[in-house]
């Protein structure tokens, strides 16, 4: 027997954290990020919009491939092939495509760098891209409708303070609109006279045939009490969470000394 075998390493059972912090924003972050948490359905999104605020096929339209299906390609033995199981788009040899965020600073339930971090947990076989103001997520065509569902019909998304923006994102750390609504260039989206949020073009900007809507904006204590940002005017402080503010002197502490002496490490 191993010395590690005898020492149990291999048994050892690992409950990730995912993140510290005692606040209700660093507890949120780490319900967005554990995949054993159950998000709460906010709203519910047809096949057919979610189609249609992507904007990269018309409702309908077969998925375009640019390979065979990988049990048509006659590949070679390989015992990776045996231990990484293919998502649904990669088997069938999907294109790649994409959605982009833009989240407010005001308290919206998620931000570009939480995304990521939520996504990489949650899903497989993508390629995210994080920006202070906008988040971006490439995967195969058919696994990225399948994620925006979630992304879009959850507690992550709301109407008002995050947007779905391919092109021309700006907006994320302006002042609200008078409606509540978070600024967009495009105008992308619209807060109607029912209270009803609307998109009346896709993702880059292109009008829609038809208009989709998303919901109704959440209320204020509602978005306070599930942000997953900092925010020490309208929200909750950084500074009020002491272990969170350790935590992050620590990584740019032992960065800092690695960096100029390693030896002091």
């Amino acid at each position: 027997m191993s010395v590690f075998a005898a020492r149990g390493i291999f048994n050892m059972a690992r409950t990730p954290q995912y993140g510290p912090g005692t606040s209700v924003v660093a507890i949120n972050r780490r319900k967005q990020m554990d995949p054993s948490h159950k998000l709460t359905i906010m709203r519910h999104i047809s096949d057919e919009d979610i189609v249609l605020l992507l904007g990269h096929r018309a409702p309908g339209e077969r998925f375009r491939s640019v390979h065979p299906p990988i049990a048509e390609q006659q590949e070679p033995a390989c015992p990776m092939r045996k231990l990484v199981r293919p998502t649904e788009g990669a088997k069938n040899g999907d294109r790649v495509r994409y959605v982009q965020f833009a989240d407010s600073m005001f308290n919206a339930p998620c931000q570009p760098y939480q995304r990521t971090y939520a996504e990489m947990y949650r899903f497989r076989g993508i390629d995210p891209g994080t920006l202070s103001g906008r988040q971006i997520v490439e995967c195969r065509e058919r696994d990225l409708e399948q994620y925006c569902r979630l992304l879009i019909e959850t507690e992550m998304f709301d109407p008002a303070l995050v947007s779905l923006r391919g092109a021309t994102v700006h907006g994320h750390s302006l002042r609200l609109s008078e409606d509540g609504m978070q600024f967009d260039a495009l105008q992308r989206c619209l807060l109607g006279d029912d209270g009803v949020v609307r998109y009346v073009k896709d993702q880059i900007g292109l009008p829609l045939n038809r208009m989709v809507e998303v919901g109704k904006p959440l209320d204020s204590a509602w978005l306070k009490e599930h942000s997953t940002i900092f925010h020490s005017l309208v929200g909750t402080a950084l500074r009020d969470d002491r272990e969170y503010v350790e935590y992050l002197q620590r990584i740019h502490t032992l960065r800092t000394k690695y960096g100029f002496m390693p030896r002091e490490a």
